[in-house]
């Protein structure tokens, strides 16, 4: 299976030494010579072992006779000459007398057996008089596609013997019993070359090797290391896991070169610092150990990763310029010696290189501290047990604190993002960035290493560094990341005034110490107020990974095949052991074994099991599901086997996932483009695109009319015609997309905007943006505002009847900060304002325009803002009509809409400056028009709370599903997920996570496939299912909130979801789940095998099931069916319209077992049947449901019934509130403007209920 396996744990083995006649000829001079200094010898490669070890008959199987040689190989070289890929080598020794014969080979192409012996000897191959203590180094070589393959070294000495003895007639030179008169010792080197980087394992299994053959004869040991590296390659592949300077020259790509006196450091030091920057990777040339003959590598002009012996530093040091060179053994960091370069290399972001140190500082490194209220022990292996469980806690709490310092640094990339149209915004990126940053930022964002960051962030990549964003970013800064614009905040404004005057008192204290230059304060740990941004405590309080050995079965010699088959079916029944024995709720360690096992039943050749496995890995862990290899082993299998394996139900659906056809849909661009101006004129739909990769607003409503604003403005510069439009510059009618024309009203000219307008636009609106980041209120006035305020604009200083001052916007109310000293005067909390009115104050001999603010209080506020009052009038009539509207429907998105509007308009005015800029500027009060819209008073006294689960996005999508789970603390208080958790399912795949305690987003989306989601349902507390239309069930982990199991059994949209639990710990609980073509499957919860297979005859829609005295109800669209769990027809129910008419389509169902009443609501009209399900001939009652055009869903609170439709009067969203004793309908609640989708319950104190794409939002309404 070589073509089919994944790579094997060992690519090649390889001893390298000088040669033998080398060695018989040193050991003649030296015993005739007496001589006694050291001699230098050039290393050469004295044998390589590469697998497959093992042979058999091709007759025995064909379709795989490329898996396994002809002839044993021992794949030994006696001579440097002989390596070449593919061609003639040393081989196999015969029973007799062991002699070499040659033999064709392939060495692996990115093995470089030339250049291997100056890496394995990177000092010099030297005789010695005595032995020397082994040494181990490690070794990485990278190829051209930056695919890495790492070595383990290890160079130990053999006694030099000589004998001369005869055989075929000639003299051989070979070890010996004879002592010579002066002990001579050959250092050897033994090479172990892997994909993988597990140098401690290598090491290990060198270490016991090196001990068998140190003093065995020349043939012993070359039989050894065969046995060893045969013995090591059937070992299969494990599945796929997942300092200031140094990191800052690692992320500005510098060339770095790592100095020791101790080859092993270099690379295990290079190594950690690579793993350090993740999930940035580090993608240029990385040859961690240099030997002293490819020391020209370091002239190379481009980023580089270098080690080198200390011996070099002098060298280097005086004679290449720019590199950055990290001595390991002094610990110290300094540029190369030339006078007339200098290195410019900035700081790591202050914020979060002091967060690191602190991290940093806080770890325990010393195990006999950490260990000291312990015992000691006797016991040998506990020591090293205790130590290794000890070092591996120590590894994962550092690669936690370095992920963080990368969290700390990159966190607010995805704030410039435009992931629809893959642009970052780098420009307004690094404007935002401190004084001190920016050179930092300036220098990494120019690198290719950035670059792949970014195209990972804007594919939607979930991984570590994802979820430590996610995990310590706090509520409000959730809540941010969606507000647009955004202005610091005065939590945020406390917290730099605060920073700056540390900053300035340690400027200070530095200034005043003698002989020290104020360039030191740096120097100085500055304590400040965490930003809220940074919960180191919470992102490092997880589990640490338990560690797991598993034992490989004895191999017994020799390396033959049937031994190797033997050896994989010992390996196979191991594994079956530990998976019978391993508990469900352990489902990564599962996944684990059944990867395993899959490959071992491979090399036995038993497809069909093999599938079996990857099949259940599917199920387990998608996240190191081996896809390219199942599809191999799929094209492998021989026609009888694929088709007896295409009998099972579970391996046929494998099978045809495997081998779906990806269609003629292009690959994705994953380029990454930076925001640009506008160089042509832009119609209405080129300008929607240019102001969404903008990031201004996304919102396409809000778009349009801005467009419509700006037409007017282009039109006032230009004053163009529509016959200048078809000549010149000025594009034709026909280069419109779509061949849509968007016509003024005024003048009936093609609406279209110019560059210049464009320009002027988005420069006004970045300058406000860049205002208000420096806006620096005093702490008496931001004491007087809430903690997530922001400043949103300022007036010009003006007079006002409370005083001279600026009149100043929050999305709360308005102040006046006064001049002088500055003080805080408010004006009105918008909540309070009862008029505006444009009025002129007599200021002799003018009358100078001025705004009245009439509110609660006595007296009203007049402000002289002269020229700015229209402008103010609009701004404060559309925030005063925002909050009406967002108390009204208890909505506060849009105080967000509202303030976006009014910054828009503020923009449009600016950048147009002429009379008709306030009549532009009126096309996007969209609030003030809409503030007379009338909310039912039932309605209105129902209605708690509205979110908007699409909020960030473009355009509103449906929210199909929708899903309550309680919260459940651990010892872990402070975390999230704890939090009880509205789950709302939305098309393209995303589900939206809502804190359901204070209804603030708490995870902007999960990613499960990228269809519409119809269902969901929590099992236990650690899963959530969500049945798609792809015909996939994904399994969503609540614990770490991630999707890494699906279940694929399905054919058509998954519908619908129950779950059956018998109430005893002893008892199994299923889950029953159904598609639209009729099939219903039983799953076993905990291991997820199928219990329950059947198909529904005559079944072409089948929407809804319910459990009901341990029997399924099923609605399949004109009728309900009650069935047994194997799928036996009990029941059918039916309702006709009339005695000859067709048959009702029913939407939903209820059971009441109470009661023992069925309740079902129709698909076409606004009726409610009841049924007595001991006689379901007919209803014994109907509910007619006014102006109710269908009904999509029902639930069950308390007693009453809640029923969601869509009215027939408008296309409006309708809730019906029915008494389910009296079957009277107490309220009638619109709060959707499209029909209700979902409706949940959350412990019978609130309702939810979820509408399709026209609303996009969830409403949260008092249970009475």
């Amino acid at each position: 299976m070589a073509d089919v396996l994944p790579n094997a744990i060992l690519e090649i083995c390889v001893v390298v030494g000088a040669s033998d006649e080398k060695l018989k000829e040193i050991c003649q001079v030296v015993q005739k010579d007496d001589a006694q200094s050291h001699i230098c010898l050039i290393p050469e490669v004295r044998s390589a072992h590469v697998p497959p070890f093992v042979t058999r008959d091709i007759s025995h199987s064909s379709h795989i006779a490329q898996s396994f040689t002809k002839t044993s190989r021992h794949r030994s070289f006696r001579k440097k000459k002989d390596f070449k890929h593919s061609t003639s080598a040393l081989s196999n020794t015969n029973a007799n007398h062991k002699e070499p014969q040659t033999e064709e080979i392939s060495i692996p192409n990115n093995i470089d057996l030339q250049g291997l012996p100056q890496l394995c000897f990177p000092g010099e191959l030297q005789i010695e008089t005595e032995p020397k203590e082994d040494h181990y180094h490690f070794l990485v070589f990278t190829d051209v596609f930056g695919a890495r393959t790492y070595g383990v070294v290890v160079q130990f000495y053999r006694p030099i013997q000589e004998e001369k003895s005869f055989q075929d007639g000639q003299a051989h030179w070979d070890a010996a019993v004879q002592k010579p008169r002066m002990s001579l010792y050959a250092p050897f080197s033994i090479c172990v070359i892997s994909k993988f980087p597990y140098f401690t394992a290598f090491k290990d299994s060198l270490s016991c090797l090196t001990m068998q053959v140190k003093s065995c004869h020349q043939v012993d040991f070359d039989h050894k290391v065969h046995q060893f590296a045969a013995k090591l390659a059937l070992v299969p592949s494990p599945p796929p896991g997942t300092l200031h300077l140094i990191l800052t020259c690692f992320l500005i790509e510098q060339r770095i070169v790592f100095l020791s006196t101790d080859w092993a450091l270099l690379t295990l030091i290079a190594e950690c610092f690579i793993l350090y920057l993740h999930p940035l990777q580090w993608q240029h040339t990385y040859v961690p150990i240099l030997s002293k003959g490819m020391m020209d590598f370091l002239m190379a002009p481009t980023a580089f990763l270098m080690g080198c012996h200390v011996d070099y530093f002098n060298k280097v040091n005086s004679e290449i310029e720019g590199l950055i060179l990290v001595n390991i053994d002094e610990g110290t960091i300094k540029s190369s010696d030339l006078s007339h370069i200098k290195l410019d290399i900035p700081e790591i972001p202050l914020e979060a290189a002091e967060c690191f140190t602190q991290r940093i500082e806080s770890l325990q490194l010393y195990y006999d501290l950490e260990l000291s209220h312990l015992g000691s022990s006797t016991d040998i292996s506990d020591l090293r047990m205790r130590r290794r469980e000890w070092q591996q806690n120590l590894n994962v709490q550092i690669q936690q604190i370095s992920l963080e310092l990368m969290v700390n640094i990159f966190r607010e990339v995805s704030d410039y993002l435009n992931y629809e149209y893959r642009v970052f915004n780098s420009e307004e990126f690094l404007k935002n960035r401190t004084i001190s940053d920016q050179p930092f930022y300036k220098k990494v964002l120019e690198t290719y290493i950035f670059h792949s960051f970014l195209k990972a962030r804007l594919s939607g990549k979930m991984d570590a560094f994802s979820y430590m964003e996610l995990s310590s970013c706090s509520e409000n800064d959730r809540v941010k990341m969606l507000d647009s614009p955004r202005r610091p905040t005065m939590e945020e404004m406390a917290m730099k005034r605060e920073r700056n005057s540390d900053f300035l008192m340690i400027k200070r204290l530095a200034a005043s110490m003698p002989n020290l230059p104020v360039d030191t304060l740096y120097d100085f740990s500055v304590v400040h107020l965490s930003l809220g941004k940074n919960k180191h405590e919470n992102a490092l309080k997880r589990s640490m990974k338990s560690v797991r050995r598993f034992k490989l079965p004895e191999f017994s010699s020799p390396v033959m095949y049937s031994n190797v088959i033997d050896w994989y079916i010992d390996f196979a029944n191991l594994l079956s052991r530990a998976i019978n024995s391993t508990g469900t709720e352990n489902s990564s360690l599962l996944a684990r074994y059944y990867y395993l096992r899959g490959l071992a039943y491979l090399m036995q050749e038993k497809f069909q099991e093999a599938l079996s496995d990857f099949q259940s890995l599917y199920k387990t862990d998608r996240d190191i599901f081996p896809k390219e290899l199942v599809k191999k082993v799929i094209g492998a299998m021989p026609p009888d086997q694929c088709k007896h394996a295409s009998r099972k139900p579970e391996l046929k659906r494998l099978i045809s996932i495997m081998l779906e056809k990806e269609g003629d849909a292009t690959t994705s661009d994953e380029h990454v483009k930076t925001f640009q101006l506008p160089k042509t004129h832009m119609h209405q739909e080129d300008f929607m695109k240019r102001i969404q990769e903008s990031g201004i607003v996304k919102d396409v409503d809000t778009i349009l009319r801005l467009f419509d604003a700006l037409t007017i403005v282009s039109s006032e510069k230009n004053s163009f015609n529509y016959r200048d439009m078809t000549s010149g510059p000025w594009p034709t009618p026909k280069a419109v997309s779509r061949s849509v024309f968007y016509l003024s009203a005024e003048t009936g000219h093609l609406k279209q905007i110019d560059p210049e307008t464009f320009k002027d636009f988005y420069n006004f609106w970045k300058e406000s943006e860049t205002e208000a980041q420096e806006v620096n209120l005093p702490l008496e006035v931001i004491e007087h505002l809430d903690k997530n305020e922001s400043v949103y604009k300022l007036s010009s200083s003006v007079k006002t009847n409370y005083g001279v001052g600026k009149i100043a916007l929050t999305q709360k109310r308005l102040f006046l900060l006064s001049e002088g000293r500055p003080g805080y005067v408010e004006i009105a909390k918008f909540r309070e304002i009862l008029e505006l009115e444009n009025i002129s104050v007599m200021f002799f001999p003018l009358r100078i325009p001025a705004l009245k603010i009439k509110t609660t209080r006595k007296e009203p506020f007049i402000g002289n803002l002269k020229n700015e009052r229209d402008l103010w009038q609009l701004i404060v009539k559309e925030m005063w009509a925002g909050k009406k509207m967002a108390d009204k429907h208890k909505d506060p998105q849009y105080i967000q809409q509202a303030l976006t509007n009014v910054l828009l308009m503020d923009a449009v005015v600016g950048c147009m400056q002429s009379p008709r800029a306030i009549y532009a500027a009126s096309k996007l009060a969209y609030f003030d028009q809409m503030k007379n819209m009338v909310l039912p008073k039932t309605t209105s006294e129902t209605l708690k709370h509205k979110i908007n689960p699409s909020a960030g996005q473009t355009s509103p999508q449906a929210v199909n599903a929708l899903l309550y789970t309680p919260g459940h603390r651990t010892h872990l208080e402070e975390d999230e997920n704890a939090n009880p958790i509205l789950w709302c399912a939305l098309s393209e795949g995303k589900v939206v996570l809502f804190n359901a305690t204070t209804w603030s987003i708490q995870q902007h989306s999960i990613q499960v496939g990228s269809l519409k989601l119809n269902c969901m349902l929590a099992v236990e507390f650690s899963q959530v299912w969500v049945g798609s239309q792809d015909s996939s069930i994904y399994i969503i982990n609540t614990h770490s909130m991630s999707c890494n199991k699906q279940l694929t059994e399905h054919f058509s949209d998954v519908t619908d979801m129950v779950l059956e639990d018998k109430g005893s710990k002893f008892s199994q609980k299923q889950v029953y789940s159904c598609s639209l073509d009729g099939r219903i499957i039983g799953w076993d919860v905990h291991t997820l095998e199928i219990k329950t297979n059947f198909q529904l005859s005559n079944c072409h829609k089948l929407t809804a099931i319910k459990l009901h005295n341990s029997m399924l109800w099923c609605c399949i669209g004109d009728a309900l069916l009650e069935v047994k769990k194997n799928g036996q027809l009990l029941r059918r129910v039916t309702l006709l319209e009339n005695p000859k008419g067709r048959h009702v389509q029913f939407s939903s169902f209820l059971a009441f077992p109470e009661e023992n009443q069925l309740v079902t609501a129709c698909a076409d009209k606004g009726e409610v049947c009841i049924w007595d399900m001991k006689n379901l001939s007919k209803p014994m009652q109907k509910i007619q449901l006014q102006a109710c055009k269908s009904i999509n869903c029902m639930i069950r609170v308390k007693n009453q019934l809640w029923i969601g439709g869509k009215g027939s009067d408008k296309v409006r969203g309708k809730i019906y509130v029915v008494d389910t004793i009296t079957c009277n309908v107490e309220k009638e609640l619109v709060a959707h403007v499209d029909m209700v989708r979902a409706l949940c319950s959350i412990e019978d104190r609130y309702v939810i209920s979820s509408a399709g794409k026209e609303d996009g939002k969830v409403a949260i309404w008092n249970v009475g």
